[in-house]
């Protein structure tokens, strides 16, 4: 399906480059396996949304026929350590000093 003008402008600000989307259907032959996360990089002039997918893939999604969500915030290591919170304990085997009197 091709979008009007005004459409494919709507799209391209609902879904500015750089949303981070998750496929839950896609409508083709050689689909995208659905819970696929990826990145949008443009929308064409035809309307159809451009993605890089996680998986290495490149294919585009259509909005009327294709069903994904925007991922609104990830959490992943580095989003914890720039929270500062960290994955790790302290493993430090130093014994704990005595200092009573």
């Amino acid at each position: 399906m091709i979008y009007s003008e005004k459409k494919t402008e709507l799209l391209r600000q609902r879904y500015p480059e750089g949303t981070r989307i998750c496929l839950d259907h896609m409508e083709d032959l050689c689909p995208v396996e659905s819970g696929t996360k990826g990145t949008i990089i443009g929308v064409d002039d035809v309307g159809s949304i451009m993605v890089k997918w996680d998986n290495g893939r490149t294919l585009n999604l259509l909005p009327d026929e294709d069903k994904f969500h925007t991922i609104k915030h990830e959490q992943t290591e580095e989003n914890l350590e720039s929270e500062g919170i960290e994955e790790t304990e302290d493993l430090s085997e130093e014994p704990e000093m005595d200092i009573s009197m």
